[in-house]
């Protein structure tokens, strides 16, 4: 039963969509894509501006900018979908000659993150089919109580401790159909009743905010350790990611908790239901099932070779990236006499689609920052930001990543497109270059402004319990310079 609540759960959401474009508007968008690319590859630039603050652009590098400025239009206007318009930017960038198509791939289906992300998103799917997420969700609710702000509170810890390990996105989706069933059960009425906006908020808000926690908790993370390892030559692993991510979260998550209670006080104090009625709840579930105890074994183990991987290299002179650890998981869960799973079922729940954006997202963010294109747009954009001070350099990246998240319904495409260009300001800013980029990389899971900017948000918006009003009026207060300060140090 909680596994059928959770699917169909995941179902509403991932089944809204907004309104595509029709084919004429399409192809006209292709065109006008076209013609951008070229106009901008042939460019005739002057000598005094190709080279900018020391940054040259040279002629493969201005192909690789016709390339970007093709693939942003497809992305905005949604022409084709984002991981279609992946393919087929790496395709175009080895076309126009920005460099070797085979080379190109490499780069991005040949990365370890790709199977990083297989491997999560099985596990997720398990955890799923298997009821254990209806279980942890029951939890949360006996440790809150019937205070509804309590309740509140509760599902954004939820949300955010789950998205740090399996993702945002399976995160919302797991805990969405709980707090819908407390809300039917109260009689909350979707669009009237204040409890019902700030709930649904909550599941949004919590899994965008633990997505910061982990390299596990959104596709933009593992690209930011990508190119923080490949393009600064910094090694993230998954305990120092944490050890800035989670006091990052540690203070989102009660600045995100008082502005729901600011803009949505719940009508009513408590639930129907007492305490007492709660906790019986919890205490007389079933036992677990096979497939449940299976998983929670295989989640804890995975979750303990992310965090000790350090050690495990010290002792045993063995390293262990955190991709073998999730394919390590994929694997034991079909191992014989482990989980009843089976494949067919569990490749439903994996988003493939998002898979080829992240290794196309990899192939176009190397190959910009490789061929010059990236140094020489980020000094000409954003040359002058080493002339504020650090904490408003941290600031305006969080703005500028918050403004373009309203562009783009992909956190890793924002995470493409803006991380190399931060880290290509390294000849000007030195390590705080470094730091930036992580400031944009973490900022970047926060499309907390417009629903449509996330699928993590879509999932609890199609219940009809908030508007995009509504979340858009809360987002801008949380977008203030003082919350984005705090998002980015």
């Amino acid at each position: 039963m909680a596994s059928k609540q959770a699917e169909s759960g995941k179902t509403r959401g991932t089944a809204y969509q907004k309104k595509q474009p029709g084919f004429q508007a399409r192809i006209l968008t292709i065109l006008a894509a076209i013609i951008v690319c070229f106009a901008i590859m042939y460019l005739p630039i002057p000598d005094s501006l190709r080279t900018v603050r020391g940054s040259l652009l040279d002629p493969k590098g201005q192909k690789a900018l016709g390339v970007l400025a093709f693939a942003l239009i497809l992305w905005i206007f949604e022409a084709l979908p984002f991981h279609v318009t992946g393919l087929l930017s790496i395709l175009a960038l080895s076309l126009v000659g920005a460099g070797d198509f085979q080379a190109i791939i490499r780069k991005g289906f040949g990365d370890d993150v790709v199977v990083f992300f297989i491997g999560v998103l099985a596990l997720a799917a398990a955890i799923v089919r298997s009821g254990l997420g209806k279980r942890i969700s029951l939890l949360v609710l006996s440790i809150t109580g019937n205070s509804t702000r309590r309740i509140i509170f509760g599902f954004l810890a939820a949300g955010a401790v789950l998205s740090m390990w399996v993702t945002a996105m399976a995160a919302s989706a797991i805990i969405m159909p709980l707090a819908l069933g407390i809300l039917k059960e109260e009689g909350a009425v979707p669009g009237k009743s204040q409890f019902g906006r700030g709930l649904m908020i909550a599941v949004a808000w919590g899994a965008l905010i633990g997505a910061v926690g982990t390299p596990a908790g959104s596709g933009s993370n593992p690209l930011v350790v990508k190119f923080l390892g490949n393009l600064a030559h910094l090694e993230i692993s998954f305990t120092s990611w944490m050890a800035l991510g989670i006091p990052m979260l540690l203070l989102l998550l009660p600045a995100g908790w008082a502005l729901i209670l600011l803009f949505f006080p719940p009508e009513m104090k408590h639930l129907k239901k007492t305490n007492e009625e709660i906790k019986k709840e919890f205490s007389e579930q079933s036992i677990m099932s096979r497939d449940e105890k299976a998983t929670l074994v295989v989640f804890s183990l995975t979750i303990a070779v992310w965090l000790f991987s350090p050690l495990i290299q010290e002792i045993a002179h063995f390293k262990i990236p955190i991709s073998m650890a999730a394919l390590g998981a994929l694997v034991l869960l079909f191992a014989p006499g482990v989980t009843s799973f089976r494949w067919k079922e569990i490749e439903k729940e994996i988003d493939w689609s998002g898979i080829i954006l992240i290794a196309t997202g990899i192939s176009l963010g190397m190959t910009l920052y490789e061929s010059g294109a990236a140094g020489w747009l980020s000094a000409l954009i954003l040359g002058g930001i080493g002339s504020v001070p650090l904490f408003f350099q941290f600031v305006l990246i969080a703005l500028g990543v918050l403004a373009v998240k309203i562009a783009f319904s992909s956190n890793t495409l924002t995470g493409t497109i803006i991380v190399p260009l931060v880290l290509a300001l390294s000849t000007q800013l030195g390590p705080e270059a470094t730091a930036l980029a992580f400031a944009a990389g973490f900022t970047a899971n926060l499309a907390v402004i417009l629903v449509t900017t996330s699928p993590v948000n879509i999932i609890p918006y199609t219940t009809g319990y908030f508007t995009i009003a509504d979340m858009a009026k809360a987002g801008l207060a949380s977008s203030s310079p003082s919350f984005s300060a705090r998002s980015a140090g």
